[in-house]
């Protein structure tokens, strides 16, 4: 099976002189940041190379992406909405923050569910936001408990959702899927949370950025689906960001829509004009035409992921059987469990807290510097992140296999 993961080679790949490739030394294979090893949707280099020659480099003006992305979830999802009422904004994360200003006050909380997005705290304490987790359960899925608790602390409204409260507006910042963990909640997590938001009085906004990046099902695998928040019952209240900057390779080209139903039109009109200043029009161009004509590239892509989720837990299982993996249900991420590398080496459970090996304390720093493969810090995703790491399989077959291979030997080397 070949994908546009198979087309490149690594020497063309280390061509490129985005972050990917230029923050380590060359001997470094880098699976850390969310960059594709791809080669492009041909949809997209055919607009952007239009749209340079006849000179459409001006300012962006209207819902054009808002009415891509619509017809993209018609078709993908068989979800519908206004598009009218969409606002167009630079990317996913400035458009969060348009929300949050919106909705919220300095002081006032955001609730999230760890481990997730890094940017999710950074971005929300600049505002003067306060951050309340709700961690994910050991399952990887919504813990409702830990979100009421966390809404009861975010609103100062008793427990059992009855009481005056703080008076302080707060917001659920749902990743939707869920990046790292590859989450795809379903229809009844997010109808179940969105009716604690209710009784609470949160608003609700989903980052969706990788929602085109669901399973496809292969060898009989069953494949999976994206529930987009909007389409759930009780989210008429609710705020989406949407973005085919991930499915499509495009973190270069930034876009992102800020859409919702008619409850918050209002909303989304007070977001002030001069925030859509920053969109770049070749960019809604090359969004646009991905959502339009770039299905196939992506369903071609996301089987070459899919594999690869597949090998990597083969590869795992040979070479680092005591890192604990699941394959994800949406997102080209692999978060790793590798707390109990050291077990089998030295008779003890890191995880029960009776040693502290290296491996297991930092996993990113080790893999570096004794493999030479770059991976994301799991401690940078907040609480549950500890002792994990991040890994890109958006990459080639051979790439993927050589870094494992460099992971295990660096272990069995320090025994």
């Amino acid at each position: 099976m070949r994908t546009p993961l198979d087309v490149l080679t690594l020497d063309e790949l280390r061509r490129r002189t985005s972050v990917k490739w230029r923050a380590f030394e060359p001997d470094v294979l880098p699976l850390f940041v969310a960059e594709m090893d791809v080669a492009p949707c041909e949809a997209v280099v055919d607009a952007v190379t239009a749209a340079l020659r006849a000179g459409d480099t001006g300012y962006d003006v209207g819902t054009t992406y808002g009415e891509a992305y619509a017809r993209f979830a018609a078709r993908r999802w068989g979800w519908s909405f206004d598009a009218s009422t969409s606002r167009t904004l630079p990317d996913v994360m400035l458009a969060i923050v348009e929300v949050l200003r919106v909705l919220t006050a300095p002081g006032d909380a955001v609730v999230v569910n760890p481990p997730v997005y890094p940017p999710f705290y950074g971005f929300t304490a600049n505002e003067g936001r306060r951050v309340v987790d709700a961690p994910l359960g050991t399952d990887g899925r919504l813990d409702l408990d830990a979100l009421e608790r966390a809404f009861a602390d975010a609103t100062g409204v008793a427990a059992n959702g009855r009481g005056p409260g703080s008076g302080r507006r707060a917001v659920w910042l749902v990743c939707n899927p869920q990046n790292p963990t590859g989450t795809t909640h379903t229809p009844a997590e997010l109808e179940a949370g969105l009716a604690l938001a209710a009784r609470y009085g949160v608003r609700v906004v989903a980052d969706e950025i990788h929602a085109p990046l669901t399973r496809p099902g292969l060898d009989g695998r069953p494949a999976t689906t994206h529930t987009p928040l909007l389409a759930v019952p009780g989210s008429e209240q609710a705020v989406a960001i949407v973005s085919a900057s991930k499915a499509w390779n495009l973190p270069g080209l930034k876009a992102a829509a800020a859409v919702g139903g008619p409850a918050v039109a209002d909303d989304l009109r007070r977001i002030p004009e001069e925030a859509s200043h920053g969109v770049q029009h070749v960019s809604v161009i090359a969004h646009v035409a991905a959502l339009d004509h770039g299905e196939a590239w992506l369903d071609a892509v996301l089987a070459g992921v899919e594999r690869n989720a597949w090998l990597l837990a083969d590869l795992l299982g040979e070479h680092l059987p005591e890192v604990g993996y699941r394959p994800g249900e949406a997102t080209y991420l692999a978060w790793l469990d590798c707390r109990r590398i050291d077990g089998a080496a030295t008779g003890v459970d890191p995880v029960a807290g009776a040693a502290d090996p290296a491996p297991a304390k930092d996993p990113r720093g080790w893999f570096l510097d004794r493999a030479r493969v770059a991976l994301e810090d799991g401690r940078r995703f907040g609480p549950g992140g500890e002792g994990h790491v991040r890994l890109n399989l958006a990459t080639g077959v051979d790439v993927l296999t050589e870094a494992v291979e460099r992971m295990g030997e660096s272990v069995r080397a320090a025994v």
